[in-house]
């Protein structure tokens, strides 16, 4: 006669490791206050820019007339009305950028703490660097991309698959907001120099063009900006609204 053993119970399986709670201070708060304000402020932005791109327009004239005809064929009057139209635009580009410097940071540090809320281990970059970061030299060409590309994928809902090509898929308007950020910021500084040390006419010339140009690039990376401020809010949103607890 056989013996057969008796059946042992099954073991539990496991506990599941807990989820790593966020670090003190990080709770949802909704930022599409300050995103329809960042935005609103880009819009402004692009107003200026288009007015900046006026004013250069008649200095680039004047110069054109200087050039061709000498300060004889230019009265007195026309070159401070050209000189000062474009001092103003530049004033109020300065003004502009600085009030939307100051809401971008707000938002983007908002929507950092929220992202630790939904992905507390998601983050390579501590809390503060979502601000500190857009101010240390070198540093600052990439820390707040890496920054913005772990609240987008906190943000998104869904974890990314390594090599699987969708995380560059999905980033791509990420991408193309930093690219022309950088792009504005490095172009600027080489037109707005080569205007300063501008003397004779056809230098004049050539720094309005180039300042001119840098406006373009000014105007598609608000435009670019603006895109990716309401659709990163726009993630976020969605995913309070989608998970436990109180939404926004």
């Amino acid at each position: 006669m056989s013996y057969t053993p008796p059946l042992m119970p099954s073991a539990p399986p496991p506990p599941s490791a807990p989820a790593p709670a966020p670090a003190p201070g990080a709770w949802l708060k909704s930022p599409v206050g300050l995103a329809n304000a960042t935005v609103a402020l880009l819009g402004a932005g692009i107003a200026v820019d288009l007015f900046s791109l006026v004013a250069g327009g008649g200095v680039y004239g004047v110069v054109s007339d200087v050039l061709d005809g000498g300060y004889g064929a230019v009265t007195e009057d026309r070159l401070d009305r050209a000189d000062t139209l474009y001092g103003v635009s530049g004033i109020l580009q300065g003004a502009v950028m600085l009030g939307t410097v100051v809401l971008f940071l707000c938002w983007f540090h908002r929507v950092r703490v929220n992202a630790e809320v939904f992905a507390p281990d998601a983050h390579s970059k501590s809390r503060g660097w979502a601000i500190g970061g857009w101010f240390v030299p070198i540093a600052n060409l990439w820390f707040p991309r890496r920054i913005a590309v772990d609240i987008w994928d906190a943000s998104s809902g869904d974890r990314r698959l390594p090599g699987t090509g969708r995380e560059n898929e999905r980033r791509t308007l990420l991408n193309a907001w930093w690219t022309l950020w950088l792009t504005t910021g490095i172009f600027g500084q080489i037109a707005s120099r080569q205007y300063r040390a501008a003397e004779e006419p056809e230098k004049i010339q050539q720094a309005v063009v180039s300042l001119m140009a840098s406006d373009l690039i000014n105007i598609a990376a608000a435009v670019v900006a603006m895109l990716f401020v309401r659709r990163l809010t726009a993630m976020q949103d969605a995913l309070a609204r989608s998970g436990p607890g109180r939404p926004f």
